[in-house]
């Protein structure tokens, strides 16, 4: 008879949390590949994927949940940690997510936890951590734990969400770039910006150019993690020439790239998209894993801090709660979750 878990499952449907999910017992998933490995949940976390993928699901009885933190109970013979490892990771689209006792996990996407975080703090990590770091890296060119060889102004839209608060930490000391231009209008995500390590803070409501034209900077790098359609027009005017512009946030329409401004710039627009790797034949997957190695010893330098804003009990009503807190559209940083040894109604 095969082990059991407790798990919160996702019916198909586009309905409110409360109305697709529900608390069962089912069996412990099983390896899939000599590289995978099993993970008994210490800590998960949420994203805002996780609300866009509960109402866009297909699957009946899907697990939803990407992050994860924990202790790796079984190994396949390829796999790149043992029995007892610590571990932290974001997942992969195509499989079963964290929102139960136990996950498995391709072990070449799997990073070691950081040594002193606890386990929902470090569940708080993977996604954001390495959505931020492709981004720097991948797309823009730059060279972690480095002194840039270009002189760089970062703009980063929507600073107090948990990818673009990881993106400002990871900017002003990892890449050390010089000027990290954050968005904020409100008094607690304009003081949550700087805390990350914003060197400048200017209000998303307004025109950003006379802003920028006071602080006298103008971006060679913009990182857009709200609403692409509503910046990418209002972004490329004030780009420098050659620079790069990056978004995490799909559109549902053409995009306005192609106008001339962006062509007389020479300007390069990037989409970011951490689980292409894992998706897709041909990608760099152990990279993921490098990364999220090279984030623990951030974390441990603190160099990057937790982004931990609350902190709950996996239940089933916590994370109907969570889900409503992020779709409200005023969460700041992450929403991370301890996992008890079983998981209850509330």
């Amino acid at each position: 008879m095969a082990a059991k878990m407790r798990a919160i499952l996702s019916k198909p449907g586009s309905g409110r949390a409360s109305e697709v999910f529900s608390l069962a017992t089912v069996p412990i998933p099983a390896l899939q590949s000599p590289y995978d490995v099993l993970v008994k949940l210490k800590g998960v976390a949420l994203n805002p994927v996780d609300t866009k993928v509960r109402k866009t699901n297909d699957r009946p009885d899907r697990i939803l949940g990407y992050d994860g933190a924990g202790i790796v109970e079984q190994a396949g013979e390829k796999a790149l940690f043992e029995k007892g490892d610590e571990v932290m990771y974001a997942g992969a689209v195509a499989r079963n997510g964290t929102n139960a006792q136990y996950s498995v996990v391709d072990s070449r996407i799997v990073g070691r936890k950081p040594r002193g975080w606890s386990w929902a703090d470090a569940a708080g990590l993977p996604l954001v951590g390495l959505t931020a770091w492709e981004m720097l890296e991948d797309h823009f060119g730059l060279r972690p734990f480095e002194k840039q060889k270009k002189e760089h102004t970062l703009l980063i839209i929507n600073g107090a969400g948990g990818v673009g608060s990881m993106a400002t930490q990871l900017a002003a000391r990892v890449f050390n770039i010089k000027n990290v231009v954050v968005t904020a209008s409100r008094k607690e995500t304009i003081e949550w910006a700087k805390k990350n390590g914003a060197t400048h803070v200017i209000n998303h409501r307004e025109d950003l150019a006379p802003q920028l034209e006071k602080l006298s900077l103008k971006p060679t790098l913009a990182f857009i993690c709200h609403d692409t359609s509503q910046y990418l027009p209002r972004i490329v005017p004030i780009m420098r020439a050659w620079g790069h512009i990056g978004s995490i946030v799909s559109a549902t329409e053409p995009l306005q790239f192609d106008s001339r401004p962006a062509f007389t710039k020479a300007l390069s627009f990037h989409w970011e998209y951490m689980f292409a790797k894992s998706a897709e034949e041909d990608c760099d997957v152990e990279s993921q894993g490098k990364i999220l190695n090279h984030l623990a010893d951030a974390a441990e330098k603190e160099s990057v801090t937790s982004l931990t804003t609350i902190k709950e009990v996996l239940s089933l009503q916590s994370l109907e709660k969570g889900h409503e807190t992020l779709e409200s559209g005023k969460a700041i940083g992450k929403i991370v979750f301890e996992v008890d040894d079983t998981i209850e109604e509330n």
